[in-house]
């Protein structure tokens, strides 16, 4: 199927008919069977992936607003209901990845400190860009996630390395992360967006993303330096970025956004939602089984 663009008149590839984008809530809780170190047993991987989290709320909010504000401009009646579940999708992660936040807190990592230096960044640097600038920065970094949650759902090894009370809230963001993954970069299609915003934003997005979360991660794992092991950050360094790793595995996918004809489903992976779908079903608490379209404000 192909939907083309008032901005250029050049057909896109869409979003597959059958995946759908519809927000639910999970009601994931974090208690004390939740272990510190989730991750592998790893501090620098458990605090690394807690540094992401502690970015989701304040970003994800971003995302929305920067949607949000070109809502009324867009004529495709399909890309318009698109959007209305992708806000309804990152509202819900938001509330989710709270929850874990407040978890985070509780183990006495400086989550306010660090959402406090986040929101300087975006109310000092993001929030003043053009509106569709910020779009395309909200574009960039959706790329991003959604060549992560690609990963995490294709590799099996990551995965299994995660704790079983944690596993599921990383899977459902996968998951939804890659029913609307095309969303933003059609709106920006839409209004006008342009192939050097796209890759100037795509660049200085993930600069800055590289730089926060080092730094959120390195807060952390100094407010925990009882247990800083250099072995722990050098063996968790190379599963990340080392020969085949996690991150460093990703680059052709980070490359492929600066291709002049890239949409996002031009890779349909859309069979990994169907294969986890079912499973996360399972983990909606018994209150939120009839959905929840609470979005953010």
């Amino acid at each position: 199927m192909l939907r083309t663009s008032t901005a250029d008149k050049k057909p896109m590839v869409r979003k597959p008919e059958h995946v759908d984008i519809k927000p639910q809530r999970m009601g994931f809780e974090f208690d004390e069977q939740v272990p510190r170190y989730w991750l592998d047993n790893s501090p620098f991987l458990s605090h690394m992936m807690n540094a992401l989290s502690v970015l989701f709320p304040q970003g994800e909010q971003y995302f929305v607003d920067s949607v949000r504000y070109f809502r009324d401009q867009i004529e495709d009646p399909d890309l318009k209901k698109e959007v209305a579940g992708f806000i309804g999708q990152e509202a819900m992660h938001s509330l989710e990845h709270i929850a874990m936040n407040q978890h985070v807190r509780d183990q006495d990592m400086p989550v306010e400190e660090l959402e406090h230096h986040l929101r300087l960044l975006l109310d000092g640097f993001g929030k003043r860009l053009p509106k569709r600038h910020q779009l395309a920065v909200t574009c960039a970094l959706e790329h991003m996630t959604a060549m992560m949650a690609d990963m995490l759902l294709e590799r099996d090894d990551v995965r299994e390395d995660m704790h079983e009370t944690m596993r599921p809230l990383w899977v459902w963001h996968a998951i939804e992360e890659t029913e609307h993954k095309a969303v933003t970069y059609d709106v920006f299609q839409q209004v006008g967006g342009t192939y050097l915003e796209r890759s100037f934003y795509q660049i200085l997005s993930t600069a800055l993303l590289g730089v926060m979360t080092t730094y959120f991660t390195t807060r952390m794992m100094w407010n925990d330096k009882r247990n800083l092991s250099l072995k722990d950050v050098g063996k968790g360094m190379w599963r990340m970025w080392g020969k085949g790793g996690v991150f460093s595995s990703l680059i052709p996918t980070w490359l492929d956004y600066f291709k002049p004809g890239f949409h996002p489903w031009q890779h349909d992976n859309s069979e990994l939602i169907a294969r986890f779908k079912r499973e996360i079903n399972e983990h909606i608490a018994p209150q939120y089984r009839n959905g929840n379209r609470r979005t953010l404000q």
